[in-house]
Formats: C-alpha cells, structure tokens, sequence
C-alpha cells in the first residue's frame, strides 16, 4: 500500500451533489467530531473489525470536500494518522449518494469505483458500508468493513454490520442533541445576561432624579461589564454635545478619558460619529475600528493621541431618545483590541440601554414605570413564596459575586391541589451564570413533574431522574423535595427525599435542632438510574423546618462536618426568633460568600 497515485490516471469526477447539502452538513459540524481518534466511534469500528473479521474497519463521515474517520482500525500509514482522505479516495461518498448500503465483492469489478485511487493506496478491495444518519434521516456517512481481498459477504455479516451501523448512529445523534443542548444554553445565558444588565440599568436610572447622578451611575453601570469605556453625551438647544460623562475601565486612565469627554464638546467634525448619530437618530456600529475613525472625526489632533492611551479596537454609538422619539444625546461605547468586537447583538443591547436613559433623562413621569420594570425582571429570576395558613414560610438567596442575579443554586415552593405543600432545594454543577439556564430547566422540571400527582416525594424524585435522561438534558445536581400535609390543628405530616443534598434540619419548639439523615442517595442526573426512597417526621406548632444549599457551610478553610456542626449550633435555641430574622441572621453569619446560597425555611403554625 503507498501514499501515490494509481498507474492510470483519470480525470477528476464531480462529487456527489448530495454531499453538499446545507443542511447535511450542519448536521455533520453539529456532532463536533473531527478527524481525530474518538474513542466510542474507535469501538464501534473494533467491534465490525472483530465480528467480520476484517483487516480494516471504518467510521467514516463525509464533508463537501473530504471524508474522515472519528473511528477507524486496520488503516495503513499514514492515512492512519491522518484519519482522512479527500474524496478521490472515498467509497462512503455513494452510500451517502445513494442513501443506501453498498457492498462490492471485488471494486475492481465496478465501474463507479474501479479507478478509485483508494484501491491502491489503502488497499480497498471488497467493500460493505451502511449509511449513518441522523435523526431527519440525513446521511452523514457510512459505517464500512474493507478486506484487502475479494470477499463474499454473508448476509449474516451484512446484519451484523447493519445492527452496528444502527447503534453508531444512534451514538451520532446524541452528539448532534448535546450539541443543540449546549449551544441553546449558550443562547439562554447570552440572553439572561442581557437581561441582567438591562435591569440593573433601569434600576440605577430609578435611583435618581438628577439627570448628571443618573448619567454616571449609568456609565459606571456598563463599564467594565458592556465596554473598555463609554462616552454619556447630552446636546443642548444648538443641537451640540452640551454635557459630556466619560468613563474608562482603568483608573489609571480616569485623565485622559476625562480629557477626552472634555474635548469632544467643542471638538467634534459635522461627519464625525457621534454627531451623526446626534443629528439623525441612528446607531452606528464598528465591528472594527483604528485610530484613524478618530482622525477623520476630530479637529483636535489630541483627541487621537488621547484615544491611542485608551483603546480603540471596535466601537458602537446609539441614540438616547426622548418621549416623541426626540434624539437627547448619545451612548459610545468603545473596546480596546484586548476585548470581543461588538456585534448586533450588543448594538440591540444598546439601543435599549439608550431607550431607557432617555426616558429617565426626558420624562421624569415615567421613572416610577422604569423601577417597576427592573423590580420585575429581578424578582422574576425566584419565585413567589405561596401563602398557606397553616404554615410559614421565608427564603432567601445569595450569589457568590455581587453582579451575578442568579446561579445554580435554587429553591422553590407550590401548593398542590389538594392542599399539600412541596417545597424543594437544589444546587445545580457550576458557578454563577453559566449555571442559571441548567438551574431553570432542572426548577421547571420539578414543578412539572410533581404537580398535581399524590405519588411519594421518592417516587417523584424518581420520575424526575428519568425526566433528565429521556429529554437528554446536561444537568448533574442536588437536590431535596419535601412534600408536606397541614393540619388544621395538630402535628403536619412531612415526607421528604434526599439526592445528595445537605439534610435538612428541623429546630424544634424548645430550641432542640434535629437533622434529617438518611442513607446518602446518588445525585439527580446521572446515566443510571437509582432507586429513591421517602423519609418521614413530623412538624408540631412552632417547629421549623430549614433546607439550605452547601454554600452556608462550606468554606475552604475548614471541612463540610465542620460548618454542618457550626450551623447546628448557630440553630440551637432560635426557634423564638422570628422566621425572617432568622434567615436573615443565617445569611449575616457568611463571612466570605465563596458559594451561591440559598435557603428555605418553613414553620408550622
């Protein structure tokens, strides 16, 4: 076998128009498989090798311009280290052609294939390849045993190899359905962001009436979060920049860009940027940006030098708008080269950040309507705590850093139709936002699956783990889900069950702290399922019962058993504080917020 050409050399056939399919080949990149040993595919490829005892078997996905091989056994050098060919050397392209199986005996025998390079070179001389699809049915290559010699296939053999190829791409489907998993996770987080930012940003607008302290609480607001730096600008009745706030991520640069801000109110050409966007009410986005958009905007050459010391990489200028649609002034926000370019997305996130400053800016009457709309979009990332007459209820929530709203932590409480209460605790894998969109999904999941159904809270936990692997869905976290029967008068019955979470503790009347153990089930979300199982106690008037997440006793400078018993301390002898108070006094004891928190507190009545 040599790395050459064959003895006769033929013109170059067209590939398969198929093979170009948009659509085919979306799904191709979605699996996220290169031209690199993969260890599943590497298995499936053993196994047809073993079972047909062949020298040579491939799993071979094939491109618009090439084909490779995530799994492959038998390949000579160095298509071996390869793991591709291009297409001259592909037999898998026809089965993607054809959508069907194809099997040679001999391909020196067939016309479509017997000048194919890959008969010399990689020694291809019988052939059976299976069609590996995706879910639409697409055909994403081929699953193929090659012997070195001309071969009668069994139909037995075929089957196998058939059966085989129908579990690969099983295995190629789920890599598709992680990649559309992660990518919507990717989105969800994208758009949480946004709207993290545009709360924060109606909130600092609803914390002023004076127009300049809410101009810098604004700036302060986007930089560094949106921007390197940012210009504020507002115009007066000549249609000029009048007022001018500049900030920069760098303290060091507070002169210059300070300067700067100074400078461009007198110092800005008709067809420079901003004022463009002053005078006709359009944003204007540079993705990529130099020195030299300075120079052509300015009649101050300090400005360029000053805007060389600051950073000027990419930039985008949106309009603050007044009531009516009145231009009011200008957002500018600019990243350096160290930063990502700015896109559309960005821009829309600043267009909307300009709506709002010029609402706060033109018409102080709908500054109440500004803080109603952040006070939504905050208080939505929890829920609403029901009411029930036999019991009180109190949570709290605390992120590990001061600008993230919400994280992996979560809890929740509902009332079920027939009066009983289930209240929940988790704490998804990960930090801060990248696990916000997992800890929604897993909230929602829990409220889904329990409400309306009398099943034990085992049994529900249960049904959720399956709910987790059927959908497919990436999430590995604790959690324990309590369900509990008031009582008109007398002791409410409570059931609870535990995945992996910290126990829940119960601060009895008289000050006595119980702590709800059990044997240590697996956590939500791992590929094999686990048995749950329901535990039970009881709550008498004036009992409390606490669930909380790690970060209230965790600390890496001692162990988990020590905050657990430093906790039960802290416990013993409350239960006359008030519930708020407690909680709140439990959030005050965390000296160093190293982990979200969240707890959840329930008191009979």
């Amino acid at each position: 076998m040599t790395d050459g050409s064959p003895a006769t050399a033929r013109p170059p056939v067209a590939p398969p128009a198929a093979l170009a399919d948009p659509e085919r080949l979306r799904a191709l990149a979605d699996t996220g498989l290169e031209a690199a040993p993969d260890e599943a595919f590497d298995r499936f490829a053993r196994l047809v090798s073993d079972l047909l005892d062949v020298p040579v078997a491939l799993v071979s996905l094939v491109s618009a311009d090439r084909q490779f091989f995530p799994g492959a056994v038998g390949l000579p050098e160095p298509w071996s280290e390869r793991r591709q060919t291009p297409l001259s050397h592909s037999f898998c392209q026809h089965v993607v052609d054809v959508e069907a199986p194809m099997v040679l005996p001999d391909a020196r025998l067939y016309p479509r294939v017997r000048h194919n390079p890959a008969i010399e070179d990689l020694g291809v001389v019988a052939y059976a390849g299976v069609p590996l699809t995706d879910l639409s049915g697409r055909v994403l290559g081929a699953l193929c045993a090659i012997d070195s010699k001309p071969r009668a296939w069994t139909a037995a053999q075929l089957r196998t190899l058939a059966d085989l190829a129908a579990a690969c791409s099983s295995e190629l489907r789920l890599r598709i359905a992680l990649d559309g998993a992660q990518e919507a996770r990717r989105r969800v987080v994208q758009a949480h962001e946004r709207l993290e930012l545009l709360a924060g940003v109606s909130e600092t607008l609803a914390g002023t009436l004076d127009v300049g302290t809410a101009l810098h609480r604004l700036a302060a607001a986007m930089v560094p979060l949106l921007a390197d730096w940012c210009l504020l600008t507002l115009i007066g009745p000549t249609g000029l920049p009048r007022e001018v706030v500049s900030v920069h991520r760098d303290p060091a640069r507070t002169a210059d860009v300070g300067r700067f801000g100074e400078l461009l109110r007198t110092g800005l050409r008709p067809e420079s940027i901003i004022r463009t966007v002053l005078r006709t009410g359009q944003p204007r986005l540079g993705g990529v940006a130099s020195l030299a958009d300075v120079t052509r905007g300015t009649t101050i050459p300090e400005m360029t030098s000053i805007a060389g010391r600051l950073g000027i990489a990419s930039y985008l200028c949106v309009p603050v708008r007044g009531v009516g649609g009145t231009v009011l002034g200008a957002i500018t926000l600019v990243n350096g080269a160290q930063r990502q370019q700015f896109d559309d997305r960005d821009l829309l996130t600043a267009v909307e950040i300009g709506r709002r400053a010029g609402q706060a800016v033109g018409n102080s009457s709908m500054y109440g309507e500004q803080r109603h709309v952040a006070e939504v979009l905050q208080h939505s990332m929890l829920p609403r705590l029901p009411v029930v007459g036999q019991l009180e209820l109190a949570a709290r929530y605390q992120p590990a850093a001061d600008r993230v709203e919400v994280g992996g932590d979560w809890y929740d409480a509902f009332v079920q139709p027939d009066g009983d209460v289930i209240v929940a605790i988790g704490d998804v894998a990960g930090h801060d936002i990248e696990a916000a969109a997992t800890m929604g999904q897993l909230r929602n999941l829990v409220r889904g699956n329990a409400f309306g159904r009398p099943d034990t809270v085992g049994a529900l936990m249960s049904n959720l783990d399956g709910a987790i692997r059927g959908l497919r869905l990436p999430i590995a976290a604790t959690a324990t889900l309590v369900r509990i029967c008031p009582q008109v008068a007398g002791v409410h019955e409570v059931t609870w069950s535990n995945a992996g979470h910290p126990p829940a503790l119960v601060v009895r009347v008289g000050g006595a702290v119980e702590a709800l153990n059990a044997t240590p089930e697996p956590l939500l979300g791992l590929t094999r399922p686990s048995p749950r199982t329901s535990q039970s106690t009881s709550l008498a008037t004036g009992d409390t019962l606490l669930l909380y997440t790690d970060g209230l006793i965790e600390r890496r400078d001692r162990s988990i058993d020590e905050g657990f018993a430093e906790l039960v301390g802290r416990l013993t002898g409350a239960d006359k504080l008030p519930l708020d108070e407690l909680c709140d006094l439990l959030l005050a004891s965390i000296r160093h917020r190293e982990d979200d928190t969240a707890l959840l507190a329930v008191r009979a009545r």
